[in-house]
């Protein structure tokens, strides 16, 4: 098997300080849902990245304010642009009015970064959820930001949902094309900003991307629906499902990059062609979640593989039955089980079925090339969340941010109301980084569980699943009380409504941090060395008759098939005598 270049650089990019070049977001529309709500996942993957939760208060400011840029991935100064007079309260990538932003890269024709923007994609999403109320808004503010202030990364996919609706948005810059003004002699780039579509996955209906670009073909509608800054109110109107800017078209004709007619004009397969990497690292991400909604999705398999690029997944899928806000956790903690990918059952997962491979995902032997699977949960994450916005319910109390660090298969997802005023202190910004271990910080406690658990992940992660069920469990059963009394104070006074979700989310992350570490201690107990020590009925570990050490400890047999590979691989080197 030859690698292709994209797969190579793809693979480059993930080894440098990229949080969104392997990020996964799956989307369910409000009639999709088992309660009415909409939801997005977003896995923020990178081994650069430190998980933490981010909690921008609204702020009013004077006129001819500014807001200095500095690029997510790498804290490097883009520039400034001017500030608006007022900005919303948001936690973590959820605003007081209950909109939502996931992303995840793509990348696309590298010569269509642009290298004088001053808005990268991650301050792009916090700056437009700090200026949104809705998503239809949302796409606005973003189209508006791009337009005046050029865009700096590089290809993008966004889930955008509020409390109605959930789209799919996919941009990708114009280059750097820099000309000088004849009266000032100044410099810029004459290509600034971005060309895009974004599209509204009908309700009923689920969606999904994972560092792919997804939308193909869509409806140009004698091209009504082109949006440009003199035409944005267009945006809002009800009936419009597709918009996309106005050159995303002619400008792919002056690059030469499309010569069709119109309506063939496909925006993945002229910006962000589909290869073997794209589907077997990202896409199949999305088709092990759409084969677990919908059982005719299975038949794609042979696309997520990368073995037939040309039997194409659709951007979205109805599924076979409504899917709840738990669905979604574990949705996030895919390995590919039950597949033929599944990365518990190959030589790769060890004798212990861990379904994590150790990077480079690339690799050769005897001169030729091999992969990793790339999963939906992997080792590496920064932080990951499940969004639920609900209509019938105030925006203080409808929008829940389900957030959590680290792994997501070991993670705990708990609940952060979107108005809250701050954030659990276990989980705040500045409680440690990737260079300072902190004690009481999330993103350490919970790596401390997981890289532990990666040495015997079989028995462990069952350990580990236990607990992250019965919190997960408690917190959905809690929320229906928790809104009615937040409700009930809300009638009355909705400061006091915002004060006892406030106090509730940050309780629930700091109990959460707590109880992970009084797991990770029980667990240290319980496998220390690779012994497995025996417990009493309530859990208790059991000491001998003097009460001076364990009765007794298990050592589990390795299975037969890794006996009979190191066999294979030593000869007589290990056999008895």
């Amino acid at each position: 098997m030859k690698l292709s270049l994209k797969l190579m650089a793809m693979m480059l990019c993930l080894l440098v300080a990229r949080p969104s070049e392997a990020c996964t977001n799956f989307l369910v529309t409000k009639a999709a849902s088992a309660d009415g709500s909409t939801m997005i996942t977003y896995a923020a993957d990178s081994h650069y990245l430190f998980g933490e939760l981010y909690f921008r208060p609204a702020a009013d400011y004077p006129d001819g304010s500014w807001y200095d840029v500095y690029e997510w991935d790498t804290g490097r100064y883009l520039g400034r642009i001017p500030q608006v007079r007022h900005t919303y309260s948001v936690v973590g990538n959820m605003n007081e009015f209950q909109l939502a932003i996931g992303e995840t890269t793509y990348g696309g024709r590298p010569e269509l970064t642009d290298t004088t923007g001053l808005i990268d994609y991650g301050s792009l999403i916090y700056l437009t959820l700090q200026r949104a109320r809705s998503a239809r808004e949302a796409i606005a503010v973003i189209a508006r930001l791009l337009d005046e202030h050029g865009y700096f990364s590089s290809g993008e996919s966004f889930s955008i949902a509020d409390k109605d609706e959930v789209w799919v948005m996919e941009m990708i810059g114009k280059g750097t094309r820099m000309v000088t003004d004849k009266k000032t002699k100044k410099s810029h780039n004459a290509d600034k900003g971005a060309v895009w579509v974004a599209i509204r996955i009908p309700d009923g209906y689920v969606s999904g991307h994972a560092n792919q670009a997804r939308i193909t073909t869509f409806p140009l509608e004698n091209m009504r629906t082109s949006i440009s800054s003199k035409n944005m109110d267009k945006l809002f109107e009800p009936s419009v499902e597709v918009v996309y800017s106005h050159d995303v078209i002619s400008f792919a004709r002056s690059k030469g990059y499309f010569s069709g007619k119109d309506e063939e004009f496909s925006f993945s397969d002229t910006y962000a062609p589909v290869d073997f990497s794209g589907a077997r690292f990202c896409e199949a991400r999305v088709w092990s979640f759409f084969k677990d909604v919908n059982k005719d999705m299975a038949r794609y398999e042979d696309y997520a593989l990368g073995k037939n690029l040309a039997h194409r997944m659709p951007l979205y899928i109805k599924p076979d039955r409504k899917i709840s806000v738990r669905d979604m956790m574990n949705f996030m903690r895919d390995h590919y089980e039950g597949t033929s990918i599944d990365m518990t059952k190959d030589m790769g997962a060890g004798p212990h079925a861990l379904p994590y491979r150790w990077r480079p995902m690339t690799w050769k032997y005897d001169g030729k090339g091999y992969v990793h699977e790339r999963a939906t949960a992997t080792q590496q994450t920064g932080f990951s969340f499940v969004t639920q916005s609900r209509s019938w319910l105030p925006d203080a109390i409808g929008g829940i941010l389900w957030f959590g660090v680290d792994d997501a298969a070991t993670t705990v997802y708990f609940p952060a109301y979107c108005s809250s005023t701050k954030v659990a202190e276990a989980y705040a910004q500045g409680n440690g980084d990737l260079l300072n271990y902190r004690d009481h910080c999330a993103f350490w406690t919970f790596n401390k569980v997981s890289n532990f658990a990666y040495l015997r992940y079989d028995l462990m992660s069952a350990e580990i699943k236990k607990v992250q069920d019965e919190l997960e469990e408690r917190f959905i059963r809690t929320t229906s009380t928790v809104d009615a009394e937040a409700q009930r104070l809300h009638e009355a006074n909705p400061q006091e409504a915002v004060r006892y979700l406030t106090d509730y989310s940050v309780s629930a992350g700091n109990y959460v941090e707590a109880r992970w570490e009084q797991l990770f201690r029980y667990l240290m107990v319980k496998f220390i060395d690779g012994n497995v020590k025996r417990q009493n009925p309530d859990g208790s570990f059991r000491y001998n008759e003097h009460h001076y050490c364990p009765d007794h400890v298990d050592n589990f047999d390795y299975p037969d098939w890794w006996k009979k590979m190191l066999i294979e691989s030593t000869g007589d080197k290990l056999k008895a005598l």
